[in-house]
């Protein structure tokens, strides 16, 4: 890529809530813009009246700034080139479409819907691609206003030229070559006077000097119909890049049998954003770098180069493991916040630190850190039935043994276990299995050399002595 960054854009429609594949195209847009310390904006194309709803647009927004994905240009923070709502900007296409009409560009297509489904079926019959047969191409003046007096509904199209070879140079694919005729007049404007997303969106893209588009390969045969109208327009023309679209175990489009869901299903589930943005950036492009990033890293190594043409697969299960990396990797502060709840009413405030950096490496939600924290502070400590087999298995003379060491040694678990050994002879699993189990109900978890000091001598006591009477 030689051309510079100075712009790139996410323009979704607000119709539903943002889902992974919406938002992997931000964050590659993002990532790309924050790379060259370029513009991000953010553009509502809410032009479908009856599918767009103000509450999807304020949720993505906020689903977009609790991932961290800021725009510098766009709704809220504003900019030179707005309004950033395609609802706004209807004077803005209507002058274009008067300048297309002016100069023979474009027409009133009368053609109804029956019509046109019968032209597509005859043209497939035939072995030919569905495309406007011009019908209405060669209407004269008078011709059109007949049909104008009469009522009838009509769309504006775009005059396709003939024999035109459309070419450019896809970020991600490489060169493309599209035929003129090929493509058909298309809509620009729809019969209730709102413009089609072909003409709004390119529009857009260059009036607000958008400089690369990155987007899902469903619009990579948009983009001539695009290029045509702004070569007509005499507008500038970004750079298209066309990523592939992220698909499931099977090979077919990502949805919701796949286990896909929304961002703020994610978040109420207790997922991470950094989990997610470093989940989403690997998805489609490769990283030299394995390890767990900050957005700011993700960003100093992207590069659409690194951006691959195969299909994204979606695994669940690499987006657990990233969960697993950004908890590790979670802020304090952050991850108290994440825990909390429950938590708090559990957890002495001078132990929160303690408490974080002992679970932290075995916990992947907050329903786990409510879980120890249940097991390390409460004085109620119920045994699960593998715990209570090995406690079992381990005899009271065991636990007596462990009562009496525990006295010296409250908070050193090491110390805790050696005292163990030369008690009563036990050493590997006979040994730490049963007072694990002893002390927190589980056959496994975090580190016991960080749970005991928690616990606490007193509680240590009282479960030791409990398991003398098993």
């Amino acid at each position: 890529m030689t051309a510079a960054v100075t712009k790139t854009r996410f323009a979704p429609s607000p119709t539903g809530y943002l889902h992974i594949g919406n938002l992997r195209t931000a964050l590659f847009n993002v990532l790309l813009a924050r790379h060259a310390r370029a513009t991000f904006m953010l553009r509502i194309e809410d032009t479908d009246e009856m599918r767009s709803h103000e509450q999807y647009q304020l949720s993505l927004q906020e689903d977009l700034a609790w991932l961290g994905l800021d725009w510098q240009e766009g709704p809220v923070v504003g900019g030179a080139f707005g309004p950033y709502r395609q609802a706004e900007r209807d004077s803005i296409y209507e002058k274009y479409f008067v300048a297309l009409e002016t100069r023979g560009l474009a027409y009133p297509c009368f053609c109804s819907e029956q019509e046109l489904k019968m032209a597509r079926r005859a043209q497939l019959a035939g072995g030919k691609p569905p495309r406007y047969s011009g019908k209405c191409a060669g209407l004269s003046t008078q011709e059109v206003e007949a049909r104008l007096a009469q009522g009838l509904p009509f769309v504006l199209r775009f005059r396709i030229p003939q024999d035109k070879a459309i070419t450019f140079n896809d970020l991600v694919r490489g060169p493309q070559n599209f035929r003129s005729e090929d493509i058909g007049d298309f809509i620009i404007r729809r019969n209730n006077g709102s413009p089609a997303f072909f003409f709004c969106n390119a529009i857009d893209d260059a009036l607000m000097q958008v400089s690369h588009v990155v987007r899902g390969e469903d619009h990579l045969t948009n983009t001539p119909r695009q290029i045509l109208l702004l070569e007509a327009l005499q507008l500038p023309i970004p750079h298209y890049g066309h990523i592939t679209l992220i698909v499931g175990h099977d090979g077919t489009p990502l949805s919701k049998r796949h286990g896909s869901r929304n961002i703020g299903q994610l978040r109420e589930a207790g997922f991470l954003p950094e989990a997610i943005i470093n989940y989403l950036a690997r998805l489609g492009h490769t990283y030299d770098n394995p390890a767990f990033m900050t957005l700011e890293q993700l960003a100093a190594d992207f590069s659409i180069a690194r951006l691959g043409r195969s299909p994204a697969h979606y695994d669940e299960q690499q987006l657990l493991h990233w969960q697993r990396e950004a908890v590790a990797h979670a802020d304090p502060a952050a991850l108290w916040q994440w825990v909390s709840g429950d938590v708090e009413n559990l957890v002495p405030q001078a132990q929160q630190q303690a408490f974080l950096d002992a679970v932290r490496h075995n916990i992947v939600f907050p329903e786990e850190a409510r879980h120890w924290a249940g097991v390390i502070f409460a004085d109620d400590l119920a045994l699960g039935e593998e715990a209570r087999q090995a406690v079992r298995q381990a005899g009271s003379a065991f636990f007596q043994a462990a009562a009496e060491a525990v006295e010296h040694h409250p908070h050193d678990f090491k110390a805790l276990a050696n005292d163990l050994k030369q008690r009563t002879g036990k050493k590997g699993r006979d040994l730490f299995l049963p007072l694990r189990a002893a002390l927190t109900g589980e056959l496994d978890g975090p580190e016991m050399g960080q749970l005991l000091p928690l616990i606490s001598q007193r509680r240590a006591r009282q479960r030791l002595a409990a398991c003398i009477q098993q």
